[in-house]
């Protein structure tokens, strides 16, 4: 086996949950320009990720084997686990936050309220134009099958009235979901009123075409945890090797952080009095945002944590699943598209002190988040790092073990590698082999690429002549005392 088919056999395999005892989700919800809220907790959980593993090219990517995102969330989604020429991440997880301060304002350009009123009548608010050409520049055609962990995002197709989901797991199945990333984000972040819907055509290996009519998946999953957890299930029903010899409601082995992109619930800024005198345009734009919208989405963000939730404390691993989110935010940060410096750098710092607030689970008496007694978010996701470093560990040695075991099979001839073939040519080449050993290098495994390199120390005999005379040492001083 080549060390280039090696590393990719290695790679691919060290991210299977089989390999471990943890099936890690992450997953983030819409909120277009609020995004950047996850961007900044994302941002601390690498952070605490690399410092444990003492490497700084570490990235989200590495240590969760499924990444959900809708709408602006599948944005952040596609920048996590999109890949650069060399295979690795394209953007770090504190590459989010400038990439939201950068191209937010270009995206939603701000108008007078009047004006952006008049827009909403005639068609979509903004015309999409910066987003499209900023995504389809930054992922070029980049493929949902080659994002380095399994995805999951979800769209809407106006044309079939129904959910379109695009997973890695489901391109396995059928290719024709096989879209280009930028395709993928542009139709999820297409909300309605505020970008158009987007139109595009895929062709499976028989050349047979699939169109797409999308718009933004938060109609359907704003919060995508339940569905990122269903496909799982799902494929662990199916009898999926990835998952073997996992079982289907095994909430032990799930942790799962859901990452919220804050909301104006505790503002209490509708009431039925004022919502009893709406039409279509008040139902679009009272109160200077969209109550409709907002209505939808919190109902799907809070129904989907509640049931979230409920599961986990049923099996009785409720510290399994960690849900950040903000329900105390003011109109203007709650929009979706107020892209003005102040309200950007705003949305910043409330990302930075959702790490100091305390660790909140809904309580499924009253539907309130409550502090549960589990100190802060930062303490938390400090935790949740430390597990999944362990956890990535794990699935490296025991991955390793296996693709070692590949690569001695394949540098053996056939009878060599055998435990049987005992003829006298055989055995006087494995003596041959245990030889040359003894003058190849000393190697170490790169914990990165699970390749074993030359570290330096001489070769083999020199390392065995040097533990010949730690050992001889060690036997004197045993014998003296």
């Amino acid at each position: 086996m080549s060390c280039e088919a090696f590393k990719e056999r290695r790679n691919s395999a060290s991210q299977v949950p089989a390999f471990g005892n943890v099936v890690s989700v992450l997953s983030i919800d819409g909120g277009g320009i609020r995004g950047i809220i996850p961007g900044v907790i994302l941002a601390f959980l690498e952070s605490e990720i690399q410092k444990l593993d003492d490497n700084k090219d570490a990235r989200i990517a590495d240590y969760f084997d499924v990444i959900a995102g809708t709408s602006t969330g599948g944005l952040v989604t596609a920048m996590l686990t999109a890949p650069n020429k060399d295979k690795r991440p394209m953007f770090s997880a504190k590459d989010i936050k400038q990439f939201y301060l950068d191209h937010c304002p270009k995206i939603f350009p701000q108008e007078c309220y009047a004006a952006r009123v008049i827009k909403a009548l005639w068609g979509p608010r903004y015309d999409g134009k910066h987003l499209r050409k900023i995504v389809k520049k930054k992922l070029e055609k980049i493929h949902l099958s080659q994002t380095l962990t399994n995805v999951v995002i979800p769209t809407f197709d106006v044309k079939k009235l129904q959910p379109t989901i695009f997973s890695s797991y489901r391109v396995k199945d059928n290719p024709s979901y096989d879209a280009p990333l930028s395709d993928i984000c542009i139709g999820t972040s297409a909300a309605p009123t505020f970008l158009p819907a987007h139109y595009f055509k895929t062709c499976d290996s028989s050349k047979k075409e699939r169109e797409f009519n999308l718009i933004d998946g938060g109609v359907a999953a704003n919060n995508p945890t339940s569905l990122a957890i269903t496909i799982l299930m799902n494929e662990m029903n199916k009898g999926n090797a990835d998952f073997s010899p996992m079982l289907p409601k095994e909430y032990r082995r799930l942790h799962v952080l859901s990452l919220g992109t804050g909301s104006m619930k505790n503002e209490e800024k509708y009431s039925a009095e004022e919502a009893a005198n709406w039409g279509i345009l008040g139902w679009l734009t009272s109160g200077g945002s969209a109550p409709l919208l907002n209505v939808f989405t919190q109902a799907s963000d809070d129904m989907v944590d509640f049931h979230t939730c409920m599961v986990f404390e049923a099996f009785g691993y409720g510290d399994n699943y960690l849900r950040i989110q903000d329900d105390s935010l003011s109109h203007e940060l709650s929009s979706l598209d107020i892209a003005t410096e102040k309200n950007l750098d705003a949305l910043v710092q409330i990302g930075e002190s959702l790490l100091k607030k305390q660790v909140t689970r809904v309580n499924l008496e009253t539907g309130v988040c409550e502090p549960c007694g589990k100190g802060t978010n930062e303490d938390a996701l400090i935790r949740l790092a430390k597990t999944l470093h362990g956890e990535k560990q794990r699935k490296h040695s025991q991955a390793f073990d296996r693709l070692v075991a590949d690569q001695l099979d394949d540098s053996l001839t056939d009878e060599a590698s055998s435990l049987d073939v005992a003829t006298e040519k055989n055995l006087d080449a494995l003596i041959k082999i245990g030889e040359s050993l003894l003058k190849k290098e000393v190697t170490r495994v790169n914990l990165e690429t699970g390749v074993c390199e030359p570290c330096g120390k001489g070769t083999n005999e020199e390392a065995l002549i040097r533990l010949a005379k730690k050992l001889h040492e060690e036997k004197k001083r045993k014998l003296k005392t």
